[in-house]
């Protein structure tokens, strides 16, 4: 099944390859209106996951990436829309020269080929990233997890008989029907079809595709992110920055989750920080000087100093110096987002050059790391590795490079 999946995603990427920009939006016009036409259909298959995910005590912040609802299917054909406006990526002359012997090179974008993506409970997935795959030219294979299985199978339904509608081949985007570990398994071997493999989710799956794949992956990484409030930092300003990084929605990678406070600022500092987080009810787990301060904060193992809590939890430290904030940031961070917030430009620029995480922000909320915050449109995930591409996944990503050579007779 799986294999035949993957004939038929290889034999439909060499024409979308070369379809055109026109046709490519005619495509994802049909999917957009397709998640419309389809609204009750997908919320009737959502609430059978809903439903199964609280019998099986899936938590809050779980239930929340997996339900859908009017708005937020809305927001998923809106995200279409915003692709259709984007700019197509494909055949973009990233570079030429004309050589002495006459030869012209032109290096220009193109589609990766065959993406698979596997991810977990977030239903939005199936058309975020069937839309930036068939944009920037690449048929999509998604393997979904089974606590998402009803919505995602009726979000695919939908789009795939939208697409074979408008006469386009529907094979350019499939959804894996079978959730066992071994169709996960399965599509991380299939070099011969997939060109490439994207993870999106916890930390055990990212690993799990990362150490077992042998498709190339770009990994999209945990979201451990920092916040170091430094002695010249605006306490006010802090507190807000804070408290929207960690609270604004705990389920997403781009939430704070560790917070480091220099010393001589700590005592009035995380008095006002943690006042304002008392007001959702966030448990701070911290080190012994943070207990001091606070008493109520909970002992922080160094495990917590790792965690991704995805929760209303947040692992606090008092640090001695600007030094020290990098050096903890260094061990623990998962490279994905880290923030300084301070008034003093030196200290600011030194922390942006020595962290080495995807995006680092001065005096700004790590929520931002976002491909539509960033104005690259959607984004499949954010990438925390170096090769073949870091930060927001957007449809510039989505593509490699072929060399063009125009000759007129010329031999070697």
């Amino acid at each position: 099944m799986l294999t035949e999946i993957g004939k038929r995603a290889k034999d439909a990427a060499a024409k979308l390859a070369v379809t055109s920009t026109e046709d490519k939006n005619r495509i994802l016009l049909a999917m957009a209106n397709a998640l419309r036409e389809n609204c009750d259909k997908i919320l009737e298959a959502n609430a059978i996951d809903i439903e199964n995910g609280r019998n099986n005590n899936m938590s809050e912040s779980l239930i929340d990436r997996l339900m859908l609802n009017k708005d937020r299917i809305e927001g998923m054909a809106k995200g279409i829309e915003d692709v259709i406006n984007l700019a197509d990526p494909v055949g973009r002359i990233l570079w030429e020269t004309e050589r002495p012997n006459g030869l012209k090179i032109q290096r220009v974008s193109v589609p990766l080929g065959v993406v698979g993506i596997i991810y977990e409970a977030r239903p939005n997935v199936t058309s975020d990233a069937a839309a930036l795959a068939v944009k920037a030219g690449n048929t999509a294979i998604l393997r979904g997890g089974k606590e998402a299985f009803n919505s995602n199978s009726a979000i695919m339904d939908s789009m795939r008989d939208a697409i074979e509608k408008t006469g386009f081949n529907p094979d350019i985007i499939e959804l894996v029907r079978d959730t066992s570990r071994d169709s996960a398994t399965a599509l991380m071997k299939m070099n011969k079809y997939v060109d490439v493999l994207i993870p999106r989710g916890s930390a055990s799956l990212i690993n799990a595709v990362v150490e077992n794949s042998t498709v190339p992956v770009i990994e999209t990484g945990v979201g451990n992110c920092h916040i170091y409030v430094d002695s010249e930092a605006d306490i006010d300003m802090a507190t807000e920055i804070i408290f929207n990084a960690k609270t604004q929605r705990i389920s997403v990678c781009n939430t704070a989750e560790s917070l480091l406070i220099h010393k001589d600022i700590a005592e009035y500092a995380l008095i006002a920080i943690k006042a304002r987080l008392d007001e959702k009810n966030v448990t701070l787990y911290g080190d012994e000087i943070a207990r001091e301060i606070c008493p109520d904060i909970e002992v922080a193992t160094d495990d917590d100093y790792y965690r991704e809590y995805l929760d209303y939890k947040m692992s606090v430290k008092i640090v001695s110096s600007l030094e020290d904030a990098i050096e903890h940031i260094r061990k623990y961070s998962s490279g994905h987002s880290e923030s300084i917030i301070t008034n003093n430009k030196d200290n600011a620029e030194i922390f942006l050059n020595s962290v080495d995480s995807s995006a680092v922000y001065h005096n700004a909320s790590t929520r931002f790391t976002d491909g539509g915050e960033f104005g690259f449109g959607a984004e499949i995930g954010i990438s925390t590795q170096k090769l073949h591409a870091r930060g927001p996944l957007g449809l510039p990503q989505l593509n490699s490079f072929k060399y063009k050579i125009y000759g007129d007779g010329q031999i070697r």
